[in-house]
């Protein structure tokens, strides 16, 4: 059964969209001024307005995610990536574009820039352990940045 999440979109914004029947996420479009371009210059970053409200149902979320075609062709990622849109947010849906390439990156209305999931909330609880030994042990233990499989 499908959730609902209510949205608003402004005049001549374009609500969000999923293009084939297998797509998990829904396509996120930028919704500038008319006749407006957005350049992005190489290791830039600027938020993007879609001209996008909504209001997500408590105890679910939205994540924000860069497009892979665009991460690939031209170095565009989202910021802050997975994005995370709280139940509790009113205001637009701005999604931070970061030019990682190598050109400027122009933008134009109704350009898809993001995609979006809605995600269910798992309430935590925490349990306090009086020492980092209370946590059990593992085969990779304390290793870092690096050391899956090598021990």
């Amino acid at each position: 059964m499908a959730e609902t999440v209510k949205f608003f979109a402004a005049p001549g914004a374009r609500p969000p969209e999923k293009k084939t029947s297998g797509a998990a996420a829904y396509d996120i479009c930028a919704h500038l001024p008319p006749d407006t371009q957005l350049r992005i210059a190489p290791s830039k970053r600027f938020a993007v307005p879609t001209g996008l409200y909504f209001e997500i149902p408590e105890g679910y979320f939205l994540s924000v995610r860069p497009r892979s075609g665009l991460a690939l062709k031209n170095g565009i990622t989202c910021l802050n990536t997975p994005g995370t849109i709280d139940s509790d947010y009113r205001g637009e849906l701005m999604i931070i574009l970061a030019n990682l390439g190598e050109e400027e990156f122009i933008i134009v209305s109704g350009d898809r820039i993001a995609q979006i999931l809605l995600e269910k909330e798992v309430p935590i609880e925490w349990d306090r352990v009086p020492t980092a030994e209370g946590l059990g042990l593992t085969d990779r233990g304390a290793g870092g940045f690096g050391s899956t499989g090598l021990a």
